[in-house]
């Protein structure tokens, strides 16, 4: 497939290295045909390399607009990092598949600015040796309902236009009919795969906000209408969709906003056409606040919130504030239909109970979702 991402993505980045050791992977060539020959610079090893500390606000910043082409040296397939909580979290037995790291979108909370410690984005170019831990795990656990993401340390799609690795990993996955493969975004970025469609178990999903929360904390990402009309070709193409209203994020017109939010979705979408919505509060780690200050400054909702050290070592909204909202959404999506699937994220079992009313095992919509599987 020709694919032609746009000038404003091939813009934004200042300089695409590639490892002399990936040189000749697909990845690389596309890069070499899509970008200016001023961009591409062939390389011995990482740039800014000697930088062994944590990162500077400058230097997180620079690290969004250079792009790093290598070899994965680890584990491409693990679970999620929820599950290393799950005796004080609810799990729900996601697996992530890292094919990148660092994100070219900008929201004040983003949990890379403490995670992330490397000075550029990577894209990793040994693609074939992730679809063989995929091919070694199907051979015994094919039957397994694995739920599998690549959204973890990089948006799924918003650099997909540039790697095109959609177009490998949804033929793969469309012959594990017991598996779902999901990719999770902010963008609006999905026309470089519908031709790949039908494909049920392909979740395509959105991590939604509402457009006041949009405009102040989430930059350089698709507005909420985009990604709305995406998620609607999406399901016209023989797509699963699903949405995530994470992080929510209290302002003084939290309440009014993000019921506008639910009925946006309940008017445009089924319980049948959305294979999940998840819900989660803001949350961060207490060593990311000097970073976000930084980066932001004091007029962000993120970085001027009142917020309480709390499960998962994160700091968080007060118990009584996360139950009003999650309670405030999830009673607005079951007085419209009680079918809609619906599960918080990175919860604990005390805030299901107080929020939604019982543990997801007990919910049967959930239980499918939440049946531990075996670790990997």
């Amino acid at each position: 497939m020709e694919f032609q991402p746009s000038i404003e993505l091939l813009d934004f980045f200042d300089t695409v290295f590639i490892d002399h050791q990936s040189a000749d992977s697909d990845v690389a060539k596309r890069f070499t045909q899509i970008f200016p020959k001023n961009k591409i610079q062939f390389v011995d090893q990482q740039p800014w390399s000697e930088l062994k500390r944590t990162l500077s606000a400058e230097e997180f910043d620079r690290s969004k607009k250079n792009l790093f082409i290598t070899e994965f040296k680890g584990q491409f397939f693990k679970r999620c990092p929820g599950s290393s909580q799950a005796k004080v979290l609810n799990c729900c037995n996601y697996h992530v598949l890292n094919l990148g790291s660092q994100c070219n979108m900008n929201c004040s909370y983003c949990y890379l600015q403490s995670y992330l410690n490397t000075p550029i984005a990577k894209i990793y170019s040994n693609l074939d040796q992730a679809l063989q831990e995929l091919t070694d795990m199907s051979e015994k656990s094919a039957h397994l309902p694995f739920r599998v993401g690549t959204g973890e340390i990089i948006d799924s799609l918003s650099l997909d236009g540039l790697t095109l690795f959609s177009r490998k990993l949804i033929p793969f996955f469309q012959k594990l009919p017991h598996w779902t493969l999901e990719f999770k975004t902010k963008s609006d970025q999905v026309d470089q795969f519908l031709d790949l469609g039908p494909s049920p178990n392909t979740v395509v999903s959105w991590s939604l906000n509402c457009q006041e929360v949009i405009d102040q904390e989430e930059h350089r990402t698709a507005s909420l209408e985009k990604r709305l009309l995406a998620a609607e070709k999406c399901i016209k193409a023989g797509f699963s969709v699903a949405f995530h209203l994470d992080p929510l994020i209290w302002h003084p017109d939290w309440k009014s906003n993000y019921l506008g939010l639910v009925n946006e979705i309940i008017c445009r979408f089924t319980p049948e056409q959305v294979n999940v919505i998840s819900m989660g509060t803001l949350r961060f780690q207490p060593e990311q606040k000097n970073m976000m200050r930084q980066r932001f400054g004091l007029s962000s909702l993120v970085t001027s919130a009142e917020m309480f050290p709390s499960e998962g070592a994160k700091l968080r909204y007060d118990a009584s504030l996360r139950h009003e909202m999650f309670r405030t959404l999830y009673n607005q999506f079951k007085k419209n239909n009680e079918k809609w699937k619906i599960f918080l994220c990175m919860e604990t079992p005390e805030t299901w109970v107080s929020a939604l009313d019982s543990q997801p095992s007990h919910k049967p919509e959930l239980k499918e979702l939440f049946r531990p599987l075996p670790k990997v």
